[in-house]
């Protein structure tokens, strides 16, 4: 953090300093709300949003010039913490080659190939720019596919803003407490079927009421858009024992989870094989990036192979191309996931020692690298559960490490994530402000 709070002092001396809140309240001026996607907002946790002109590492550089320990990660990918040196030098080379084409480059291929490599599920694959963007084509194809309408969802698992999708979604959605959006006909939203997270026989009942209508079941196979929730024993299994005797396709939303807990996502860990499988965030190396991919006789039907439409100019843009295979490339080189697992033990044990000696009522629900501390008693194994969470004082206790300098997600029902580049230092100062913090609140 040396290096950053040196950084930090040269940029406060060169820039006037103007608070978060004036910069939010500039910004108010010309963006929606202040910012470009309502999470940014605050609107979970209160107060005005922090405003960041770098990273580095593990850490933030505020607006302000102030360093903090960052623990959101852009929401996930940033595996080796930011502006890792070889993604960084990747983008610049593909940059200087030209910023996009909008035609077929080798690069796109060769990121493919190390994707199947990755995930045998995957036999083709299509690139996108979005996470949402790849839901939205993998739920089409699905669709066509099996020739059917209907899709199932889980209440708080969220696959981005697809019109259909945008049915207790989680995340962001439940944070702001509208986990359903305006402008989303009722027409659209009636071709999904909200479920129960965690629940069986309410999927065998769905398949039931509506035989031969379901064209796929879509989920994230460890939800982190109501936090992190882990399947029960056999879940995923039942999933795609139900799915297969259905003749409905099984699609896994691997787009946080996707290289996050292992090299091969939540299906290596469970031994599933789904029919699609939607990833982002990691294989963009921080930069925009979605894919969707799966079964060859499924994916054959995208154009220009098939009827299902869908194009893009900035699909497989080069310049996310090659940061995403430096980000593939650096994990299998490196190895890093034993060592985040045991960062992330170590941080939450310290919490969990903290919380008790405070006497808050805590549950960390974590695996591999992500974690989510719940103000609640009792596991979490669904939205309703996740809901039943103290939103006001994850608020507080956010608030309060932010001013002790640790940047936490903003809101109660997200995922944390440890990086490569944290230390035990950074672990041992986020512990000690979250023992500070237990205490006020």
């Amino acid at each position: 953090m040396a290096r950053v709070k040196k950084t930090a002092k040269k940029s406060a001396r060169k820039m006037k300093r103007m608070g978060h809140k004036e910069l939010f309240a500039r910004a108010r001026k010309s963006l929606v709300g202040g910012v470009n996607s309502p999470v940014r907002a605050f609107k979970s946790v209160g107060g005005s949003p922090l405003f960041v002109q770098s990273g580095s590492g593990p850490y933030l550089l505020a607006a302000d010039g102030r360093p903090y320990v960052d623990y959101c990660l852009s929401w996930g990918p940033l595996m080796f913490g930011h502006a890792r040196k070889e993604i960084v030098s990747a983008a610049k080379a593909a940059l200087e080659r030209g910023t996009t084409f909008g035609a077929a480059t080798i690069a796109e291929v060769d990121l493919a190939e190390r994707i199947k490599e990755a995930f045998p599920s995957i036999e083709l694959l299509r690139m996108t720019s979005s996470g949402t963007e790849a839901d939205m084509c993998a739920v089409r194809v699905a669709r066509a596919f099996t020739k059917r309408d209907l899709i199932i969802k889980f209440a708080g698992c969220y696959h981005g803003h697809v019109d259909s999708l945008l049915v207790a979604a989680g995340s962001g959605a439940t944070a702001l407490g509208a986990p359903d959006s305006a402008g989303v006909p009722k027409a659209f939203a009636a071709t999904t079927i909200v479920l129960a997270f965690n629940d069986l026989p309410a999927v065998e009942g769905a398949f039931k009421k509506h035989k031969g209508r379901i064209a796929a079941v879509i989920v994230e196979p460890i939800p982190a858009n109501m936090g992190v929730v882990f399947p029960a024993e056999g879940y995923l299994q039942g999933l795609r024992k139900i799915t297969t005797r259905e003749k409905a396709l099984l699609i896994f939303d691997e787009v946080i989870t996707g290289f996050r807990v292992c090299y091969g996502g939540v299906q290596t860990l469970c031994g599933i094989k789904p029919d699609l499988t939607v990833l982002g965030k990691i294989v963009g190396g921080g930069l925009p990036m979605g894919v969707y991919g799966g079964r060859r006789d499924v994916m054959s039907l995208v154009a220009p192979e098939g009827p299902v439409y869908q194009a893009g100019t900035l699909s497989g843009n080069p310049v996310a191309v090659a940061a995403g295979t430096a980000m593939l490339d650096l994990l299998r080189r490196r190895k890093p996931y034993a060592r985040m697992e045991w960062l992330k033990n170590y941080l939450c044990e310290g919490l969990r020692l903290c919380a008790n000696a405070a006497g808050v009522s805590l549950r960390i629900q974590s695996i591999g690298s992500m974690f989510t501390p719940f103000f609640v008693d009792g596991e979490v194994t669904d939205y309703a559960s996740a809901l039943k969470s103290d939103k006001k004082r994850y608020g507080r206790f956010f608030h309060e490490m932010l001013k002790l300098g640790v940047y936490l997600p903003p809101a109660q029902w997200e995922a944390a994530f440890v990086s490569a580049a944290h230390t035990e230092r950074d672990l041992d100062l986020t512990i000690a402000a979250a023992n500070a913090a237990f205490r006020k609140i």
